[in-house]
């Protein structure tokens, strides 16, 4: 069993303010015995009235954001992922997924899938990535990373549920607009059913995105979802509920078309 906490927040322009955020987050979860906790994406500066926010305020992983966030968790147990914008020594930045356990980055993942649709562009400013996110182990649990618009892409999703995740986290700032909380709910269901996986995905809440962080169960059930305010939400996952899932659908046995190549260092 593994108990997870979905640290859903409301990001502000100042990363200062956004890390005692997250301090306080991390105590708690770290309180309750959490393993692991998810943080949305984007957790370093948000500001809707700026179109420029990343380029102002990104900062390299041994930047003043993430030394302190290091420095704070090295004696707690839980697992922590986030997302911030990274410089990429070019002028432009990475969104990067990063993982930490006492007091040490793990693992990052630069995400692959850019969000140009809905008249917005990532692109703009942001690098994608060029490698498949890793795998980490978390309790036991063999954990893919995810951001965001990348839940649109089920061929991620495939290729990590085959290389042998149990559960796929997923950091996002989903947008508000038409049908875009269905799109949210059926997106991440589907990604958790087809690849008989826990999926956990947290969004962001505020005036510009919808909150509503979820975990999905690997028979599709949401066993816990937040509504549209800050909050900190947890629940338990279990290898059990997987074995039964992959017995009764064994989707990743019965498939007959092979998974895309896709690259890993």
């Amino acid at each position: 069993m593994l108990k997870v906490a979905l640290g859903q927040f409301a990001v502000s322009p100042h990363w200062e303010t956004n890390l005692e955020h997250i301090l306080g987050l991390i105590r708690q979860a770290a309180t309750e015995k959490a393993g692991l906790l998810v943080l949305p994406e984007g957790i370093l500066a948000h500001d809707i009235a700026d179109p420029d926010i990343i380029a102002k305020t990104a900062q390299s992983l041994d930047g003043p954001f993430m030394s302190r966030l290091l420095h704070e968790s090295r004696d707690v147990d839980t697992t922590i992922m986030g997302c911030l914008h990274v410089p990429d020594g070019q002028g432009r930045h990475y969104n990067t997924l990063v993982v930490l356990h006492r007091g040490k980055i793990i693992a990052q993942y630069r995400k692959l899938h850019l969000y140009d649709a809905f008249a917005v562009q990532e692109s703009r400013n942001v690098t994608p990535g060029q490698d498949i996110p890793p795998i980490i182990d978390v309790a036991g649990f063999r954990i893919g990373l995810m951001t965001c618009y990348d839940v649109r892409f089920p061929e991620l999703a495939r290729r990590l549920a085959l290389d042998g995740a149990d559960a796929l986290v997923l950091p996002a700032a989903w947008v508000r607009g038409p049908l875009k909380e269905e799109h949210w709910k059926v997106l991440v269901t589907a990604r958790a059913l087809e690849n008989t996986c826990y999926m956990i995905a947290v969004s962001e809440c505020g005036n510009r995105n919808i909150g509503s962080s979820m975990v999905v169960d690997p028979l599709g059930v949401a066993i816990v979802q937040a509504g549209e305010a800050p909050t900190l939400t947890f629940c338990t996952i279990s290898h059990e509920r997987i074995a039964h899932a992959r017995r009764i659908v064994p989707v990743l046995q019965n498939r007959r078309f092979a998974t895309p190549e896709l690259r890993r260092d």
